[in-house]
């Protein structure tokens, strides 16, 4: 696959845009839609090309890439808003948002039977990954669907195939569960440390030199420590993954306790007016549970 290759990229939202751009300044020939029109205006201006409607922009392409809010709204583009009719049969469709494994599944059976390939390939890493074509891709589906995407996945970041369609879906919810788990470990021991008095940005910064030390503490606990929680990974769609996580761990028959837990506070959190912010937010729902302010010289 070469960058002559033309790529149909659905949803340019805040993980979409910069993950587009990415291939755009990688050569390859790009069109984009998007629910919301003036989200492709920035790309449009970079070169790229744009239609009015999601079966236009699927029409003449080789790849079909979508970064999409869940699966239901994948679903109904696909298959209720003629997107899979659109695609020509030996094309490839890779579906580059998060969502059930179960789902995933469905969607590459149904394609297939349009002779359609499909690869599930989830990504984290958060915008800032995005901008940089450094996020981590964890694929799903046929080892020769991920070789002729390689080039693609190239330009966005670190492409690894970690086994058959929806193995990708899996391996992103495993990487939800530890970045929830840890948020919550890194917000828990900043509300401790600060109760006694220590100071938040230098326990993070003694807490980097040990065992504790991790990306989440590094770029998370910045984040905390700023108090800037303006979304990289809004907190409504690690409830969403968290969900995802426990349904799949109940069709294995497994039994999840902390990723339970985890998944109740996301839950209460993202029930208020925290569900837009970034899942790193999560420290405000604590102190907001023990009743604990913000540090004087920081606001929400």
């Amino acid at each position: 696959m070469r960058a002559s290759t033309r790529i149909a990229f659905l949803g340019t939202g805040l993980m979409g845009g910069p993950m587009a751009r990415r291939l755009l300044k990688g050569g390859f020939s790009l069109t984009v839609w998007n629910r919301t029109p003036n989200k492709t205006k920035a790309i449009i201006e970079d070169g790229a090309n744009a239609c009015s409607t999601p079966t236009e922009a699927v029409k003449d392409a080789d790849v079909v890439i979508t970064m999409l809010k869940d699966g239901p709204v994948v679903k109904d583009l696909l298959f209720e808003q003629g997107v899979a009719e659109s695609i020509s049969p030996g094309k490839l469709f890779i579906d580059m948002s998060s969502i059930a494994p179960a789902e995933a599944r469905e969607h590459a059976k149904r394609l297939d039977e349009r002779k359609i390939h499909y690869l599930d390939a989830p990504v984290s890493g958060g915008t800032k990954g995005a901008e940089a074509g450094e996020l981590a891709i964890m694929v799903g589906g046929s080892s020769h669907d991920f070789a002729s995407a390689e080039a693609v996945f190239s330009e966005l970041g670190m492409a690894t195939h970690v086994g058959p369609i929806g193995a990708g879906q899996l391996c992103k919810l495993a990487n939800q569960i530890i970045v929830a788990i840890t948020i919550g470990a890194v917000s828990e021991a900043f509300i401790l440390a600060g109760a006694s008095g220590a100071d938040r940005a230098n326990v993070r910064k003694a807490l980097q030199g040990g065992f504790a030390a991790s990306r989440i503490l590094t770029e998370h606990g910045l984040r905390m420590v700023k108090r800037d929680f303006e979304p990289g990974g809004p907190a409504k769609f690690q409830t969403k993954d968290l969900r995802n996580a426990l349904d799949a761990a109940e069709e294995a028959g497994l039994n999840l306790p902390v990723t339970k837990k985890l998944h109740e506070l996301f839950f209460e959190m993202t029930s208020g007016e925290l569900s837009e912010r970034d899942h790193s937010a999560l420290l405000v729902h604590l102190e907001r549970m023990n009743e604990i302010a913000p540090p004087e010289d920081c606001t929400q």
